[in-house]
């Protein structure tokens, strides 16, 4: 089974910026998804971005995040564990080769989550490593998802 998803970029010419020195390019654009709200991009502050919009890289980290979190979600309701909450705060390395080029090397995500039966802590935790090997993102990453989750037992 294939799904098929579009994304259209737009970026005019007239967001040219001049120094005193030279003229560069505004990396500020737009990508649009048909039915959906606009969204306002630039590259990162250490790129010469706006750092008041996202930027590709924060989009690339809030993907695995939030896959991670739903292919959870899935497998914690397919296992009969009640989830009341779940947070992370994911952190990416991006290397920069002296080029230019760069790349992501890794990334660490970790999950907190807490989850309504104390029997089913360590099976909550294992978890973790069924979500990864089912999230659409982590499974498109060359470079690795690493987990360092905790959970903890409440009556919310």
């Amino acid at each position: 089974m294939k799904h098929l998803f579009k994304a259209e970029a737009k970026w005019t010419s007239n967001q040219i910026i001049e120094d005193s020195t030279k003229r560069f390019y505004s990396k500020s654009h737009q990508i649009l998804i048909e039915g959906k709200p606009v969204l306002d991009i630039s590259a990162a502050k250490a790129f010469k971005g706006n750092p008041e919009l996202y930027n590709p890289e924060d989009l690339l980290l809030s993907s695995l995040v939030s896959c991670h979190m739903m292919s959870y979600l899935y497998v914690c309701s397919q296992n009969g564990i009640e989830v009341l909450e779940y947070s992370d705060n994911a952190e990416a390395t991006l290397e920069v080769s002296p080029d230019g080029s760069g790349r992501f090397v890794e990334v660490r995500l970790y999950p907190k989550v807490k989850i309504s039966n104390s029997d089913q802590i360590e099976l909550a935790l294992d978890l973790h490593f069924k979500a990864n090997q089912l999230c659409f993102i982590a499974n498109s990453c060359n470079f690795p998802v690493l987990h360092e989750a905790s959970c903890e037992f409440s009556t919310i």
